[in-house]
């Protein structure tokens, strides 16, 4: 099913499941940062990308703005990553994990469950 934007008439993509959520510790698994870890910051369902801090780093040009107090000049900024290119670290065996989701007792929500040692990663 998809979804409407408010403005236009343009068809937007119905935003999916991901294996991710924000506070997760994650490892690039592709491209220039792969091998590292940070923690996801955002996650952006309907475009399939996720923001990790300090990672996938960007220099952007920044005019100054001095009733904020902004300096112009080039920043350094996160940049978003495909989802594809990110799995969840499981902490407890320090590798990277697929995530399933388990109903752990009868009437409660599933939980997401790391596969490599079987401890669930929500709270």
């Amino acid at each position: 099913m998809a979804l409407r934007n408010a403005k236009s008439k343009k068809q937007v993509p119905a935003p999916k499941k991901v294996h991710v959520k924000k506070g997760d510790t994650v490892m690039v698994i592709a491209g220039k940062d792969k091998g590292k870890t940070g923690t996801v910051k955002r996650v952006m369902r309907t475009s399939n990308k996720v923001l990790v801090e300090g990672l996938n780093l960007v220099k952007k040009a920044v005019r100054p703005q001095p009733m904020l107090g902004v300096r112009g000049g080039l920043v350094e900024m996160e940049a978003p990553l495909q989802l594809s290119n990110v799995m969840v670290y499981d902490l407890k065996s320090n590798k990277v994990t697929r995530v399933k989701r388990v109903q752990l007792e009868e009437g409660k929500k599933r939980v997401r469950v790391s596969v490599r040692s079987n401890e669930a990663l929500d709270d």
